[in-house]
C-alpha cells in the first residue's frame, strides 16, 4: 500500500498519478494496473500516459491519515503489523506525552501496532498549478 501519492482525474477516470516539470508546463504521467487506449505497457500491469496536467480535470496530494489515542496523525510505512505515525498536532509537550521520538524540530514520529489505530483513510490536497487550481 502505498501511504502518499499523486491522484489525477483525467477523462473520467481516478489515476495514481506523478507531476513530470517541463520547460513550459506541468505534465503528469497516468498510472493503470489494466490496459488503456494511448496507455504503454512498462511491465505487467502497470500502463502508462504522460498528458498536459492542464487536460486533468483535477490533481491531488493524496495522504493517509488516522486517529492514535485521541490525536491526529498522517501514516508512514507499515511493517510487521505496526504502522509509523508522524503527529500533526502542534505541541511538542503532547507529542512527548505520547512517547514519540523527536526526528527534527517539529516533527514526532512513532511505531505503534496498527490495531490501535482508528479512522484510517485517505485525505486528498487540490494542487495549483500556476493559474489552475484542481
Amino acid at each position: 500500500m502505498s501511504w502518499h501519492f499523486y491522484r489525477a482525474r483525467w477523462r473520467g477516470m481516478d489515476y495514481v498519478a506523478s507531476p513530470e516539470p517541463h520547460s513550459l508546463e506541468l505534465w503528469v504521467r497516468l498510472r493503470s494496473p489494466v490496459p488503456a487506449d494511448g496507455f504503454d505497457e512498462i511491465e505487467p500491469g502497470c500502463h502508462v500516459r504522460t498528458v498536459p496536467a492542464a487536460e486533468c480535470a483535477a490533481l491531488h496530494f493524496v495522504t493517509t491519515v488516522c486517529r492514535w489515542r485521541g490525536e491526529q496523525f498522517h501514516v508512514h510505512d507499515e511493517r510487521d503489523g505496526r504502522l509509523l505515525l508522524e503527529y500533526l498536532g502542534g505541541s511538542a509537550l503532547a507529542a512527548r506525552e505520547l512517547g514519540m521520538e523527536r526526528i527534527e524540530r517539529g516533527v514526532y514520529r512513532l511505531w505503534v501496532p496498527r490495531e490501535e489505530v482508528t479512522d484510517l483513510s485517505e485525505h486528498a490536497a487540490p494542487l495549483n498549478v500556476g493559474n489552475q487550481h484542481f
